[in-house]
C-alpha cells in the first residue's frame, strides 16, 4: 500500500560550512585477499616465500612441471639482497627430460604481459621457457624463449601476448628437453629460480587497469592506507627495489605482507586517481623516529635523507602528503601495541611532536572509539595536538540480539537503522570535543564504516555485506555523514577490493572468513570485476555536486526495530525516509538524497522553497526486487543506478519511492543550464 510522505526544503538557508569532498573516502588493506584482488599479477609466492605444501621442495603455490624420473626440487636461499627463497631444480641428463615448475593461474585477454625472472644455471643449460597453457584443451596460448647469459644471478624481462582469456591456465617455467646432453652428473644440469612474475602491461602501479578504471569513478576524494596490518608494518620495508624488499608476514592477517605496494606504488595510486592521501603510521611496534621518517620520505627535499632516497627510489619531488593518522583501534586486544586510553594519549604526544616537527603543515588524525571514555581520555590529555579524531562504525545486528535465526525483515530493519547510531556517536564524541577550548578546535574523521550482517565469528556463506539492502543501509549512514559534515571531514568506506567481506569493488566471487582467510570462489569466473549496489550508492553521492547542506524537513511513515537488546537509542519510530539535501557553490542546483528504508512503497510530495526549478529534473535510482538482491559474477549489473529525467510538476503531486532503494533528485535553477 502506498504511503504519503511530504519533503520540504529550505533552499534559503544555505549551511556556512562547506562539505568536504574527502567525506566520500575509500580505504585500502592488506587484509585477506585484498592485495592479491587488487594488484595485476596473476602468480602468487612469485619470490618463493611459501613452505612447500608436499613433500617436494616446491614453494607454496608451486608445482613440478617435468617427465624426469630424477628430477629432483630444493628450496634455498634466495639470491643477494633478494627476499623470499630461491627454487632449485636439478635434472639429469640421463632422463632426456624436461625440468621446471608450473602454476595455475587466471589470464585476461587479449593481453600482453610482462615477464620478469630472476635466474642462474649450471653452464651447459642455455634456454628457459615460459610457456602459458590452456589446461583443459592444452592448448599453447603463448611461450617466450629466454636465453640464459650467465652462471650467476641475473634478471631477465620479456614480453608475451595472448589473444584471448583463460580463466584455467597453466604458466610453466622450465628447461626444454631438447637441452644439450652432458655425460656426467657431478655440478651439471641445474637451475635456479629466485622470481617469476607476470604483469599485464596495461597495469598502473601495479594495479588492475579495471580497479583503476572503477576506482576513478568512485570519485574517493581520499584514499587511506592502514587497517590492524599497520601496527606491525614498517614502511622501510616497503621501498626501493622491488625484489630487495623483505617478505613479512602479516600479523594481523596471516599470510605474507605484499611488499609490491609499498609507499611509492600508494602515491601513484592515489595520483593516477587524483585523490587526497591519508596515511596511517606504525604506533604499535613502531616508533615517533620512524613515523617521522616516513614523512621525511614522502615530504622531505632531496636535501633531507629520506627526501634522498625517496629521490634514490625514482621520485625526486616530495609527494607531500598532508594527512597522517596515528594508531588504528589502539584500543581493541587485536592490535599490535593495544593500550589503555591514557597510555594512547601519551604516545598521541609523543608521535604528534616528531611528526610535526618532520612536517609543521601536516594535518593529524588520531585514534578514537565509539566508546566514550577513551574519546574523553584523549582528548583531554592529547587533544591539543591533533587535527581530527576518528571513529570506526561497523552496524551488524548483532548488537539487537538477532541473529540467522531472526526474521528476515527484522533483521533488515536492523541494518536499515544505522544512522540513528552513527548520529549518536557523532553527537557524544562532539560534545566532549566542544567540552574545552584546547580541543574544540577537533574535527571528525570516519574512517571506517560499513554494514556487518554477522558476527564475525560465523560469516559463512554468502556476504551479505554487499545486498542492496546493505546499500540502503550505507546510503543512509552517508546521509548522516552529510547532515554531520560540520563535524565530520572525512569518511573511508571499508573496504576497496575484496579483503574483508565489504570491499564495493569485487574481484571474482572469493570471499573472506573471519578464521579461514580466503576461501574459493564457487563460478569458475575469477577474472570478473563488478561494483556491488554499495559501489553504486558511493559512485552516486560522489558524483554530485554539493558543498552546502540545506535544511529539510520530512513527513512520512514509521517502523521499529524489535530489538532484543537494550539499545543506547530508541528504535520504535524510525522514519522512513532519510534525507538530505545540499546546493553546489553558486546555488545553481539542488541534490536531494532520498533513501526509503522501508518496506513499502511512499509516494513521496516535494515542496521547494526559494528555489524555482527547471521543468525537468534528473532522477538517479538504485533499486530492486529485494533487500535482498545482489550483484555477482553471474549478474555482474543487476543492481545498478539508473538515470531518469522527471518532470517536475510529478514531484509536487506525489513521486513514487520503491521499497527498499536510494535516489538521489538533481534540480537545475529554471532559466540555468
Amino acid at each position: 500500500m502506498d504511503t504519503n510522505a511530504k519533503i520540504t526544503i529550505d533552499c534559503s538557508r544555505t549551511s556556512e560550512h562547506t562539505v568536504n569532498p574527502y567525506l566520500f573516502g575509500h580505504f585500502v588493506e592488506d587484509i585477506r585477499d585484498h592485495m592479491e584482488a587488487m594488484l595485476a599479477f596473476p602468480l602468487t609466492d612469485m619470490d618463493f616465500e611459501s613452505e612447500a605444501v608436499t613433500k617436494t621442495e616446491i614453494a607454496g603455490s608451486w608445482y613440478a612441471y617435468t617427465n624426469g624420473r630424477n628430477t629432483k626440487y630444493a628450496l634455498e636461499a634466495p639470491a643477494p639482497k633478494h627476499s623470499g627463497r630461491a627454487q632449485r631444480i636439478r635434472l639429469l641428463s640421463d632422463d632426456e627430460a624436461y625440468a621446471g615448475i608450473a602454476q595455475k593461474a587466471a589470464l585476461k585477454g587479449p593481453a600482453d604481459y610482462a615477464v620478469k625472472l630472476v635466474a642462474r644455471a649450471s653452464v651447459e643449460l642455455k634456454v628457459i621457457i615460459v610457456a602459458l597453457v590452456d589446461r583443459r584443451s592444452d592448448e599453447l596460448l603463448g611461450q617466450v624463449r629466454i636465453e640464459l647469459e650467465s652462471h650467476n644471478w641475473r634478471e631477465y624481462e620479456a614480453r608475451l601476448s595472448i589473444a584471448c582469456e583463460c580463466i584455467d591456465a597453466e604458466i610453466r617455467v622450465y628447461v626444454p628437453a631438447d637441452h644439450p646432453r652432458w655425460i656426467d652428473h657431478v655440478s651439471t644440469g641445474m637451475l635456479w629460480l629466485d622470481h617469476v612474475s607476470l604483469l599485464p602491461v596495461d597495469s598502473i602501479a601495479m594495479v588492475k587497469r579495471e580497479v583503476i578504471d572503477m576506482t576513478r569513478d568512485l570519485n574517493a576524494g581520499m584514499m587511506r592506507l592502514a587497517g590492524n596490518y599497520i601496527s606491525a608494518y614498517h614502511w622501510e620495508h616497503g621501498i626501493g627495489p622491488v625484489l630487495e624488499r623483505p617478505v613479512m608476514y602479516n600479523e594481523a592477517w596471516g599470510g605474507w605482507t605484499s611488499k609490491y605496494f609499498g609507499t611509492d606504488e600508494f602515491i601513484r595510486f592515489c595520483r593516477e586517481l587524483q585523490v587526497e592521501p591519508l596515511i596511517c603510521v606504525n604506533d604499535g611496534s613502531g616508533t615517533p623516529e620512524e613515523a617521522a621518517q616516513w614523512i621525511e620520505y614522502c615530504n622531505g627535499s632531496v636535501d633531507s635523507p629520506m627526501g634522498a632516497q625517496r629521490a634514490a627510489n625514482g621520485n625526486p619531488e616530495p609527494y607531500n602528503v598532508r594527512y597522517w593518522e596515528i594508531g588504528n583501534e589502539v584500543w581493541g586486544q587485536w592490535q599490535v601495541g593495544t593500550c589503555s586510553a591514557d597510555q594512547f594519549a601519551q604516545r598521541t604526544v609523543s608521535f604528534a611532536e616528531a611528526m610535526k616537527a618532520a612536517d609543521p603543515s601536516i594535518m593529524l588524525l588520531a585514534c578514537g572509539h565509539f566508546e566514550q571514555e577513551w574519546n574523553k581520555t584523549v582528548l583531554d590529555l592529547a587533544g591539543e595536538h591533533f587535527d581530527y579524531l576518528t571513529l570506526h562504525l561497523y552496524h551488524g545486528y548483532g548488537p539487537f540480539g538477532m541473529n540467522r535465526n531472526t526474521p528476515a525483515d527484522d533483521r533488515y530493519k536492523a541494518i536499515a537503522s544505522y544512522p540513528e547510531f552513527t548520529r549518536h556517536h557523532i553527537k557524544q564524541t562532539a560534545e566532549h570535543i566542544h567540552a574545552d577550548a584546547k580541543h574544540s578546535h577537533v574535527k571528525l574523521a570516519i574512517t571506517e564504516y560499513n554494514t556487518m550482517y554477522y558476527p564475525n565469528t560465523i560469516r559463512k556463506g554468502l556476504p551479505n555485506e554487499h545486498t542492496l539492502g546493505a546499500a540502503v543501509a550505507n546510503a543512509a549512514n552517508l546521509n548522516e555523514m552529510i547532515r554531520c559534515s560540520d563535524m565530520v571531514h572525512i569518511g573511508s568506506f571499508s573496504d576497496l577490493v575484496n579483503g574483508w567481506l565489504g570491499g564495493c569493488i569485487r574481484v571474482g566471487d572469493y570471499y573472506a572468513d573471519q578464521y579461514c582467510g580466503k576461501e574459493p570462489g564457487w563460478s569458475g569466473m575469477p577474472l570478473t570485476v563488478y561494483g556491488t549496489p554499495t559501489y553504486e550508492v558511493m559512485k552516486l553521492y560522489a558524483n554530485r555536486d554539493v558543498r552546502h547542506t540545506l535544511p529539510v524537513a520530512v513527513e512520512c511513515g514509521r517502523f521499529a526495530v524489535p530489538s532484543l537488546k537494550e539499545t543506547p537509542i530508541l528504535l520504535d519510530a524510525l522514519p522512513d525516509l532519510d534525507i538530505v539535501a545540499g546546493t553546489n557553490d553558486d546555488r545553481s542546483s539542488i541534490s536531494v538524497f532520498i533513501v526509503n528504508r522501508s518496506l513499502n512503497e511512499v509516494k513521496a510530495a516535494l515542496d521547494l522553497q526559494a528555489f524555482e526549478a527547471a521543468e525537468e529534473t534528473v532522477l538517479y535510482e538504485i533499486t530492486g526486487d529485494s533487500y535482498d538482491d545482489i550483484n555477482s559474477v553471474f549478474e555482474p549489473e543487476r543492481i545498478i543506478c539508473k538515470e531518469r529525467v522527471v518532470p517536475a510538476e510529478e514531484w509536487k503531486l506525489g513521486y513514487p519511492l520503491r521499497p527498499t532503494s536510494v535516489y538521489v533528485l538533481v534540480m537545475k535553477e529554471k532559466d540555468k543550464k
